[in-house]
């Protein structure tokens, strides 16, 4: 769908972005203290939406908050910009946002909202990356109690998480975890990045970006802001390892699209019945090929 007729939409009685002032002016303090306090669960009044809570609405109250005319807002799931979920997203938005302008490429984004994928081109200071986040705190797979969970945050206490690492490692001889690897923010809270895969998570350390994370079920928000430090818990002899997409002889796989052999891949079923492997960012996938095509 082109800009133009995006923002020919009406805007079908809606106010601008749906929810009230009252709630964004919330949410925005809510997000001054996150940024203020990297990595730290700040509590906030999630307002009913017209989607299902688990389908992205604590990232996209935050996206509302945020977003105004003039704006290009990117909204990717998995990756992809066409998966049920991005498109839904952005039809909300063009009905309730009139002159904020949609896109597909990364570059031109402003503001992007994700779930479950940090784009493969390297964003650029000045932009914010919003993601949906399911469950907000890595200690409730050890900690059922969320005061207690509240209290070995604030004392960094997260022995029973580094045990759960230890007996991954005795049990499998390697750390299971494939997405919402547990991740120290300025050396200080540990925090779930949302379900991104570990392939993702080093792109967090030191990003120009601000990153900020809505759990809208969960009613909490958390941010990384720019420039700040941030590591996968990991024991001192034994690396971070990330999918390396390696085929039974050694070599790394490509995209059977674009030819890349340094994005994250999906694993897909060809229509003669054999497995192919295509990026996950369908943006980088389409800027890839074209740069291949080019060269």
């Amino acid at each position: 769908m082109s800009t133009e007729t995006l923002n020919s939409t009406k805007n079908y009685g809606y106010q601008f972005g749906f929810i009230d002032e009252y709630a964004k002016k919330e949410i925005r303090r809510s997000l001054l203290k996150a940024v203020a306090i990297p990595g730290y669960q700040v509590p906030y009044a999630s307002r009913e939406m017209p989607m299902a809570r688990g389908f992205g609405t604590g990232g996209l109250q935050i996206t509302l908050s945020l977003v105004g005319a003039g704006d290009t807002l990117k909204v990717i799931d998995q990756g992809s910009d066409n998966s049920v979920n991005a498109v839904n997203i952005r039809k909300f938005v063009t009905q309730t946002c009139p002159g904020v302008n949609l896109t597909k490429k990364t570059v031109e984004a402003s503001i992007i909202q994700t779930r479950h994928r940090i784009p493969e081109i390297p964003l650029k200071k000045g932009q914010i990356l919003v993601l949906q986040v399911p469950y907000p705190d890595p200690l409730i797979v050890v900690e059922a109690n969320e005061e207690k969970r509240k209290i070995m945050h604030g004392e960094r206490d997260y022995a029973r998480l580094w045990v759960k690492l230890y007996e991954d490692m005795v049990k499998f001889k390697e750390i299971t975890i494939s997405h919402r690897y547990p991740t120290c923010v300025n050396h200080h809270y540990v925090i779930d990045p949302s379900p991104i895969p570990r392939f993702d998570v080093p792109k967090l350390n030191n990003s120009p970006v601000l990153h900020l994370f809505g759990a809208g079920r969960e009613k909490k928000i958390y941010a990384i802001p720019p420039y700040t430090q941030t590591a996968p818990l990991t024991f001192l002899d034994i690396g971070f390892r990330v999918e390396d997409f390696i085929d039974e002889k050694g070599n790394r796989r490509a995209c059977s699209r674009c030819g890349s052999t340094d994005s994250f891949l999906d694993e897909l079923q060809h229509k003669t019945g054999e497995k192919i492997y295509q990026c996950s960012d369908s943006d980088y996938c389409r800027y890839a090929e074209g740069k291949r095509q080019k060269d």
